[in-house]
C-alpha cells in the first residue's frame, strides 16, 4: 500500500468526523431550545386536612351490625372457619392450640380462657366479644388490637366475617340473639 492510499483513508475518516460535528452544530443553530430556569415539573399537591380523614375513619368503624349479620350464612361460616381451625378449636371442651378454644366465644370477655397465655394486648383489653368487636377484630386483627400475637391477615369480605361470626355464635351453650 502506498502513501497515497493511506492519505485517502485518513482523509475519509477526517471528513466523516467533520461532517458529524458540522451537522450537530448546524442542527443546534436551526433548532434552538431554551433550557428552563429550574429543571423538572412542579406538581401541585392539594392539602387534605387531618380532621376529615379522622372523620372518615370514624364513619368506617361505625358498621350497621344487623345488616352485616344478615349477609352471613352459618354453613359458609363453617367452611370459612377451616382457615381458623389450624390454630383454634371450636368443639365443646376443646383444648387450646396455637390460639385459644373458641367455643362460647360470643359474649365472653376478651382474654378469659383460663389455661391460655394471651398477648398483653388481649389480656388487658377490657371488652367482651360482641358481634361488633368480632367484626372489627376479624377484619384485621393486628390493626384492631395493636400488640396481639394473632398473625392472621383477616377476612376482607363482609359476608365472610358475618358467616364466621354466626358460626361462632352457633357453637355455644346459649347463642346470643342476632341483632
Amino acid at each position: 500500500m502506498d502513501s497515497f492510499e493511506i492519505n485517502k483513508i485518513v482523509a475519509a475518516v477526517l471528513m466523516v468526523a467533520l461532517l458529524v460535528i458540522g451537522i450537530g452544530k448546524l442542527s443546534d443553530a436551526i433548532f434552538h431550545v431554551e433550557k428552563p430556569e429550574t429543571p423538572g415539573y412542579a406538581v401541585d399537591v392539594e392539602q387534605v386536612s387531618t380532621t376529615s380523614s379522622s372523620a372518615t375513619a370514624a364513619v368506617e368503624e361505625k358498621v350497621d351490625i344487623a345488616a352485616l349479620m344478615a349477609m352471613g350464612d352459618i354453613a359458609s361460616g363453617e367452611k370459612i372457619f377451616k382457615k381458623c381451625a389450624a390454630c383454634h378449636s371450636i368443639i365443646k371442651g376443646g383444648k387450646n392450640a396455637i390460639g385459644p378454644a373458641l367455643y362460647n366465644v360470643v359474649g365472653r370477655k376478651v382474654g378469659a380462657v383460663e389455661d391460655y397465655k394471651y398477648s398483653k394486648a388481649l389480656a388487658t383489653y377490657e371488652k367482651e366479644w360482641t358481634f361488633e368487636e368480632l367484626n372489627g377484630f376479624l377484619k384485621k386483627p393486628a390493626k384492631y388490637i395493636k400488640g396481639t400475637k394473632m398473625a392472621y391477615a383477616g377476612l376482607r369480605k363482609e359476608a365472610d366475617r358475618a358467616s364466621v361470626i354466626k358460626y361462632l355464635n352457633e357453637n355455644s351453650d346459649s347463642p346470643v340473639p342476632l341483632p
